[in-house]
């Protein structure tokens, strides 16, 4: 919608919230005034008339009729309250010391007033006329009060909403009556700042079946531990609502993983084309990004959206590393104390979403365990926990152990411009394992990262992906 299609929308509102206020019971002094000098006003244009007119009147006396003063007319002002508000009221935004019409305003201000005015209309509705009473139910629905209107606007529009209807329908006369309100929406801003409390969740399951889930139930689904619904609910709302509208999600670690995770979906998709092309064949699912997919940051803590995603029923699959440890002491009180090592000298894994899902598997047999082991019923959801594993008799720890090693002639030849590499020289040395030039060789992660993506050609024919993470996808791709 154009600005131009929404250029007197305010202003057309005006009368009709003008409307709705004289016929209810809220009438105030300034209607009366108003009324009052439209009257005076009439007054005063009816004696301007006599002299506007006067040639046209004599004219129309002299033509004559039937009887003497048939044709005597007079014009007289006759302003109509309503009439006169309708297209000679004009909504306009002060600039400094200037008037500037409401179209010369974004749309996502003007969407933004012209909601407040309509909602205004709306409850006037509700208050009846003043010889009727309002209803004993009086329901109002919002619906996506996003459209056309920019995320800034949106988190605007759902801090103050409750404090516009929250006093429900009040009248003057004293006839209050509350005013039920339900705001559907697909906007992840909006649900940021709404109260979780308050959030009910439908999510349909089969043609013409829908679920509705109140968001407040998830809290006792943590009673044994209130900190982790806490901490659940500040993530949500800081930053990642939009899993709410998935239908799908990708559980990453950090950064490295959220920067790379959508081109590893482009290169499949290309890959995956470029395979069934070749076979003769055509893909029977959406490529990975024609999906509804979130990716979502969780750190070492996915165990803890176990729950929330059994609460969504979204398939999900968590991409983590295999981080292998050993005893590499004791401290001073007899104690081991583990550290960091080769997947080959490792005797168990430190990672914590591992060690929850996968929790009765022994180390030995987390190293191959296959894809279908590793796939686990939560609930109403289907999870699958990926890892690294070995691949062209190499096993990785990490990500960028797990990458260097399927892509080090693709990190040699760039390493001079790669900002995210330290040590270059060290890729000269083939004795070096993958590990130790992960270990010794990144600088940062997140530049590493970025690097990969710099030095991509156009269809990311120049590295590969490793295959934990590709298995990942192709199993997420899936329906």
């Amino acid at each position: 919608m154009t600005n131009k299609e929404k250029e007197n929308t305010l202003s057309k509102q005006t009368s009709s919230l003008y409307k709705k206020k004289e016929d209810s019971s809220d009438k105030t002094q300034a209607t009366e005034d108003f009324k009052d000098q439209l009257s005076e006003t009439d007054s005063t244009l009816s004696d301007i008339y006599k002299d506007l007119f006067k040639d046209v009147i004599k004219k129309v006396q002299d033509f004559g009729g039937v009887k003497l003063n048939d044709t005597d007319i007079a014009i007289i002002s006759t302003l109509q309250h309503r009439e006169l508000l309708e297209g000679n009221t004009t909504v306009v935004y002060t600039h400094d010391d200037h008037k500037l019409p409401e179209h010369y305003n974004g749309l996502g201000y003007m969407n933004l007033i012209s909601m407040i005015f309509e909602i205004e209309i709306l409850v006037q509705d509700f208050k009846k006329d003043k010889d009727k009473k309002p209803a004993d139910i009086n329901l109002l629905i919002i619906e996506e009060p996003e459209a056309h209107t920019h995320p800034q606007m949106q988190y605007v529009f759902i801090k103050n909403i409750k404090k516009l209807l929250g006093e429900g329908i009040k009248r003057d006369d004293g006839i209050n009556r509350p005013l039920q309100y339900i705001i559907t929406t697909h906007s992840s801003h909006i649900v940021a700042d709404s109260d979780f409390d308050d959030i009910k969740y439908l999510k349909a399951i089969a043609k013409n079946n829908v679920t509705a889930k109140n968001l407040k139930d998830l809290r006792t689904q943590y009673d044994a531990d209130p900190k982790q619904y806490q901490f659940l609910k500040q993530y949500l709302t800081i930053s990642r609502a939009e899993i709410f509208f998935a239908d799908k999600a990708v559980l990453i670690e950090g950064d490295t993983e959220r920067i790379l995770i959508p081109t590893f979906m482009r290169k499949v998709d290309l890959e995956e084309a470029s395979r069934l092309e070749a076979e003769g064949n055509e893909d029977t699912f959406l490529p990975l990004l024609s999906q509804n997919i979130s990716i979502i940051e969780v750190g070492a803590y996915s165990q803890i959206f176990e729950k929330f995603i059994d609460f969504l029923g979204i398939k999900s699959v968590i991409l983590t590393d295999i981080d292998a440890i050993k005893v590499t002491g004791q401290n001073a009180k007899g104690q081991d104390e583990w550290g960091a090592c080769p997947v080959n000298e490792g005797t168990k894994t430190s990672n914590s979403a591992i060690n929850h899902f996968l929790n009765a598997v022994t180390w030995d047999d987390l190293k191959s365990l296959p894809l279908a082991n590793r796939t686990i019923i939560v609930g109403s959801s289907t999870v699958c926990i990926c890892y690294q594993q070995e691949e062209s008799t190499y096993h990785a720890r990490s990500f960028e152990d797990a990458f260097i090693h399927l892509n080090r002639a693709f990190v040699k030849e760039n390493r001079d411009t790669f900002q995210g590499i330290k040590n270059a020289a060290d890729f000269d040395d083939d004795a070096k394992s993958p590990y130790v030039l992960a270990a010794n060789c990144v600088k940062k992660k997140t530049h590493f990262a970025l690097d990969i993506l710099y030095h991509s050609n156009e269809k990311f024919s120049n590295w590969n992906i490793p295959a934990y993470i590709k298995n990942g996808l192709l199993w997420l791709k899936e329906d």
